[in-house]
């Protein structure tokens, strides 16, 4: 019983890793178009403050 429990363990986590690495990976190709985006709608943003108060 014990060897089973520790082999579905160890199945879970082989699942996991690859899910784990295509997510990692995922963020390092896209993270920077990413972050690019988002700060140029922050700026958007800040820049268009002035014209909402007034």
């Amino acid at each position: 019983a014990m060897f089973q429990a520790a082999t579905q363990i160890n199945e879970q986590t082989l699942s996991f890793l690859p899910r784990l690495l295509v997510m990692l990976i995922t963020l390092i190709v896209i993270g920077p178009w990413l972050l690019k985006i988002f700060m140029e709608y922050m700026l958007s943003l800040y820049t268009s403050i002035p014209t909402l108060i007034g």
